[in-house]
């Protein structure tokens, strides 16, 4: 099972994601100045770090940059993650997760309908 993260780890995983699941230093940064989530040059470097202890990314050297590869795809990362929180919030009780969005009218009327033609077999996407 893969390791937690971190809010701003997830967010440099999501520019990695966006960007094909590579991305250099410099592209990093860019693209944390465009969602205003400046920080410093040793904070990013320490947590791109620490995701790839963590085997989320892989760092490789081109020159005098460092290029950093995704090693766990998006998905596989909201699949583990809904998982753990199904597990730890509902006791794996899926049924709990449902009916708290139903009641809480969090999925809407289509978002149901899909649901509905996707366990039937119409749609597996």
């Amino acid at each position: 099972m893969l390791q937690q993260v971190s809010d701003f780890e997830l967010e440099l995983m999501k520019i990695i994601w966006e960007n094909g699941g590579t991305a250099l230093y410099s592209e990093i940064t860019t693209a944390l100045d465009k969602k205003g989530l400046s920080t410093t040059k040793n904070t990013i470097i320490s947590l791109l770090s620490r995701l790839a202890g963590k085997g989320y990314l892989a760092t490789n050297k081109i020159g005098r940059r460092n290029k950093y590869t995704a090693l766990v795809s998006e998905k596989e990362y909201q699949e583990t993650q809904t998982t753990a929180f199904i597990d730890r919030i509902y006791k794996g009780n899926v049924q709990g997760l449902v009916s708290t969005l139903i009641q809480k009218e969090l999925i809407s009327e289509e978002d149901y309908k899909e649901l509905r033609k996707y366990w039937e077999g119409g749609d597996k996407s």
